[in-house]
């Protein structure tokens, strides 16, 4: 078994305490009382700018990441990235997708691409050194299995790990969780949080 030293959680909510903080909680408690260090970053705490598309970043050749020309959070965060063991990525369900601070995440990872002008598609730069793990958190107020199937959350995070050169070895998907304003995470899928933790190792 081996156990990683460093996960970094990307928590794409907007809301303390809602779900996919429940669920993050449940899947970090797990994991520290095994020894490993987590570390979480909230997108909405952190100073995330909009990817301009100038591609400067993508011009840059070799494996590490290029460097974008926005100097905000994104730096430090792409740092924490690269020293990680691996990854819990979460981002709940609005109107269908990951939330738009996610996706204003994931646009700013274009910098895991090498695409140099005149080239027609980027080509990833940590799609031949897959030696990561990840594992994926998102909810619905749709019932599970129809978010699974309708939604494009769980691919956009599987987009991510994929960008940041990691597997996704497990995914929490908690439907129905719209139902009242203060809703708890179910203590079977705590549960199912706490022992997905474990495919991390």
């Amino acid at each position: 078994m081996n156990i990683p030293t460093r996960v970094l959680s990307i928590n794409g909510s907007y809301r303390d305490d809602g779900i996919t903080d429940q669920a993050l909680a449940a899947v970090t408690r797990a994991l520290t009382e095994s020894g490993v260090d987590v570390e979480t970053v909230k997108l909405r705490e952190e100073d995330i700018r909009f990817c301009m598309n100038c591609r400067s970043c993508t011009q840059q050749p070799g494996e590490q990441p290029g460097l974008c020309v926005l100097e905000d959070s994104m730096r430090g965060i792409i740092d924490k990235i690269e020293q990680a063991d691996a990854y819990i990525l979460a981002a709940p369900t609005n109107f269908g997708s990951v939330t738009a601070i996610f996706k204003r995440f994931m646009e700013r990872l274009i910098t895991y691409g090498f695409w140099p002008w005149g080239a027609n598609s980027p080509v990833f730069r940590k799609a031949q050194s897959i030696t990561k793990k990840a594992l994926l958190v998102t909810s619905c107020a749709a019932p599970g299995i129809l978010g699974r199937l309708t939604y494009s959350t769980g691919k956009q995070l599987k987009m991510t790990a994929k960008l940041i050169g990691a597997r996704p070895v497990g995914t929490l998907y908690t439907g129905l969780i719209a139902g009242e304003p203060n809703v708890r995470l179910p203590a079977r899928t705590m549960q199912k949080a706490e022992s997905l933790a474990r495919r991390l190792y």
